[in-house]
């Protein structure tokens, strides 16, 4: 739920939706095979919502500390190209995204689940955190999810900024 009305005007700005991966476009689990082969589950109307933003003119961007070969084929399909993994300090790497592409932090709006997360959450526009996202994240997020990680988290913040978006026409 948006706390207040200067939280919906934040949405109306958001020119750049970033994210982590694990926990957030997926369930947070890490699926091993017996031959040591990790995978991840992505959720498809998470997917769609994504297009439907990038149809609107906003950019995505998903920046992981951890490495994970499943997120690069998603993105793909997706048509998402800001893939960047095994990222220590996202912060500042979300900082080194938005100079080049000319967006202050101000106008992108990050979801994040974890303790990794905090450091960015607090520098961008409106933080958001899913559902089953752990209390230090929760408490510093301007909207969390009705739905946890990887079962349409990311759709319901994506369907928030097209709502906006359609209301501000």
């Amino acid at each position: 739920m948006i706390r207040d009305k200067k939280e919906i005007n934040k949405l109306r700005n958001i020119r750049l939706l970033a994210m982590d991966i694990d926990g957030v476009l997926t369930d947070g689990g890490v699926y091993v095979f017996e031959n040591g082969q990790e995978f991840r589950r992505f959720d498809i109307k998470d997917g769609l919502g994504l297009k439907q933003v990038v149809a609107k003119g906003i950019q995505i961007a998903w920046i992981s500390a951890g490495v994970c070969k499943a997120a690069h084929h998603r993105a793909q399909r997706l048509g998402i190209t800001e893939v960047h993994l095994g990222v220590k300090d996202k912060s500042s790497f979300l900082e080194q995204i938005c100079q080049e592409k000319d967006i202050s932090l101000g106008n992108v709006a990050y979801i994040g689940d974890d303790l990794t997360d905090l450091a960015v959450m607090q520098k961008v526009g409106m933080a958001c955190a899913p559902a089953d996202a752990v209390d230090g994240v929760k408490r510093v997020a301007s909207y969390i999810t009705r739905a946890p990680a990887g079962q349409g988290a990311v759709r319901e913040i994506c369907d928030l900024l097209l709502h906006t978006i359609s209301d501000s026409k």
